[in-house]
């Protein structure tokens, strides 16, 4: 039943399929691990007095009037007042007049709903209403809530995991039972059905704690496994300073940081020790890693070998190799750049091929394209790459084998072998956890920005701003610059109080004038759609983009000086501070504005940490001790390392301890063969199947 179609379930036709695979579910097993983004949680009432706007609130109150009845076109409206001594509290109904009957005068209530401003006064549209008994009843219940898309409201994905949960085919338990025992782990299937309709915040917690020590468990048996199969190799391609690395130094038009220069030595180091290197390069948005790759590159060169860099978007890698020839053009390095993406013509994707091939081409530039089947390298000694493209064993023994290929060294011998590896990240994960999640890499950390860099300007703001932001981010682009408004969703949820980019790209064309450009950028985009839009933002056209997350790996735009992040209370801190290093580029002074939706206490003084600090790895290491432990109700922090529940900051207690049961396990059974590992080893398996790409296992 799991790995049936989503269609196999009753009620759910193509067209519906069709929608939920919009949201990355084709099939039943898609469902059951498709789990909520956030709850709806029946809060305790509050008086009318002290509802707020834009919030769902649940209000009581004894009627002290008769509810009127309007007829308007179509139907009617029912409208009351709700009365105490702290405020006023409009409730409206639309085609509901039976309510008269019900909502009689003396009788206390409980209403629910979201509270807008109509006309001056708080209202709230279309409440629930409930006795007091009733709503006792389901105080501090949880309903799930659950990504969606136009068509595909909350309460069909709802019904369709009910049905996929009761229908499912149980898994047999994985877990030693001495681990679940010392952690006080749930049963698998258990925490499944608990993720979807826990009944309460502890059930909740209970059930997520499982999962994520489940991710985290085959994440790490995962990245063990890459270690084991590395080893410490020798490599076939052994450096030594080369000629164009010292004009590069030389020449190049600004000055490197000292953490920069002390990196640059790690990896060039690495390259010349006769070792295979695998590094990450932990440097914060904007502490200048790519110039250092650069280096790394035309080492490689310089020796007689290839060099690839691959980037996650078409955009990026487009503009890496602009910028790359154009450093190499000024500097007077002699070495040919290639380019290759997906969307090359097929002539001159051959053409690139055959230059690649015949070793015409020194330094190879691209997306995931770089380690398709046609590309033939010519003794490929280095692979530069991002966190999002994880490299891993078995793209690097595909590359290898490609480099020996029909290949020969300078003086006919075979060249080829496990090329060297260099990651790069930004995500600042503080070094305690980065040497767990990246277990089989060597970690260089870049702890400085380059100092001619204009610190950005923040201010947090509530949504009374807003009028000022438009009016400010006019007043930019009319002097020539452009600006970035983030949105947490990509469309209007019917559960989630949340800003979203397709509603908001329309009221920025309202709001500002007619001459500025506002386009929109989402990842439910096609990839050519989301590249044209990112190069017509580099390039000036676009002056205002409307986007999502997405951005966070973006391409360079200097002119870009205005940040505004809506519902900036629903983002990590740390995700907060990778936003705002997509402006502060240029020259010119840049600003981050960051609106709070939520008017809830605590909010201002956490979002106050960004203006202290332009420090990525303390911002993170703040924002933990002010959430604590447990507090999941809020957005992810980590968004490169793509757990479906794990954050790495939140869970970061967690994520040690599973770290070293790992590896207790594999110290005592390596290949778990040990009787009560077999179903662990199955599982292991097939983790590793459907995560094959993800992980470049």
């Amino acid at each position: 039943m799991n790995n049936e179609p989503i269609i196999s379930l009753k009620g759910i036709g193509e067209k519906t399929a069709g929608l939920f695979a919009r949201i990355g579910v084709e099939t039943v097993e898609d469902l059951l691990h498709n789990y909520p983004r956030a709850y709806d949680e029946y809060t305790p009432p509050v008086s009318a007095g002290e509802v707020k706007e834009g919030a769902v609130a649940a209000v009581i109150g004894r009627l002290t009037q008769t509810a009127s009845v309007k007829r308007i076109p179509g139907g009617e409206v029912v409208t009351l007042q709700l009365r105490d001594t702290a405020g006023v509290l409009q409730l409206v109904w639309f085609h509901m007049p039976y309510l008269r009957q019900t909502l009689q005068v003396g009788r206390i209530f409980v209403f629910r709903g979201k509270v807008v401003k109509k006309n001056q006064r708080l209202t709230m549209e279309q409440p629930e209403v409930f006795t007091q008994e009733e709503y006792g009843k389901r105080m501090h219940s949880l309903q799930p809530v659950y990504s969606q898309t136009k068509g595909l409201g909350n309460r069909t994905i709802v019904r369709a995991v009910a049905q996929a949960l009761a229908a499912r085919q149980m898994e047999r338990e994985y877990m030693p039972d001495d681990l679940r025992r010392k952690y006080e782990l749930a049963e698998y299937n258990y925490a499944v059905e608990h993720i979807h309709f826990p009944a309460d915040r502890q059930e909740l917690l209970f059930a997520r704690k499982r999962l994520v020590f489940d991710e985290f468990f085959f994440f790490l048996l995962a990245v063990r496994s890459l270690k084991e199969r590395r080893g410490e190799g020798d490599s076939s391609f052994v450096m030594k300073r080369g000629p164009q690395v010292e004009r590069l130094c030389r020449t190049l038009p600004f000055c490197l940081t000292k953490a920069q220069e002390r990196v640059l030595g790690e990896v060039l180091g690495d390259l010349e020790s006769g070792r295979v290197m695998n590094r990450l390069i932990q440097g914060d948005v904007g502490s200048g890693k790519t110039i250092l790759a650069v280096f790394a590159l035309l080492e490689a060169v310089d020796n007689g070998y290839q060099g690839a860099l691959m980037a996650p978007t078409e955009v990026l890698a487009k503009q890496h190799f602009e910028t790359v020839s154009r450093l190499f053009e000024t500097c007077g390095i002699v070495c040919s750049v290639v380019l290759v993406t997906g969307s090359m013509t097929a002539k001159k994707k051959r053409e690139a091929y055959r230059q690649i091939e015949s070793h015409e081409a020194d330094l190879i530039i691209g997306t995931h394209a770089l380690i398709q089947e046609k590309v033939r390298y010519d003794r490929l000694a280095l692979v530069i790459t991002d966190e999002q493209h994880r490299f891993g064993v078995g793209q690097r023994e595909a590359l290898g084998v490609k480099g020996a290929g029909s290949t020969h060294g300078k003086d006919g011998e075979a060249a080829g072998g496990m090329p060297h590896v260099l990651v790069m990240s930004a995500t600042p994960i503080p070094r305690t956890l980065a040497i767990i999640l990246y277990g089989d890499l060597d970690i260089s950390m870049i702890d400085e920005v380059p100092a001619n860099r204009l610190p950005v300007r923040n201010c947090v703001v509530d949504t009374g701003y807003r009028e000022n932001a438009y009016r400010f981010i006019a007043r930019e682009v009319a002097a020539g610059h452009q600006a970035y408004v983030i949105c947490p969703m990509v469309e209007e949820s019917e559960m989630i109080e949340a800003e979203n980019v397709l509603d908001y790209t329309r009221r920025l064309r309202r709001e500002l004038p007619s001459s500025v450009r506002v386009e929109s950028l989402h990842g439910r985009m096609k990839g050519k759609e989301k590249n044209a839009v990112m190069e017509r933002f580099a390039s000036g056209e676009i002056q205002v983009l409307v986007s999502t997350t997405v951005v966070e790996v973006g391409v360079n735009v200097p002119n870009a000086t205005v940040m505004m992040i809506e519902n900036a209370e629903r983002f990590g801190l740390a995700q907060l501070h990778q936003l705002r290093g997509r402006v502060g580029r240029g020259r010119a002074q840049s600003y981050c504005i960051m609106v709070d939706g939520s008017g809830e206490d605590g909010v201002r003084e956490r979002l106050d940490i960004l203006n202290r600090s332009n420090d990525g790895f303390f911002i993170a290491s703040e924002d933990l001790k002010l959430r604590g432990p447990g507090d999941i109700f809020g957005v992810r922090q980590s968004g490169e390392l793509e757990f479906r529940l794990a954050d790495v900051f939140t869970d970061a207690d967690l994520l040690k301890i599973v770290s070293g049961e790992v590896n207790l396990l594999l110290q005592q059974d390596p290949m778990l063969d040990a009787p009560g590992h077999q179903e662990l080893k199955r599982r292991m398996e097939r983790y590793q199947a459907e995560h094959s790409e993800r992980m470049n296992l």
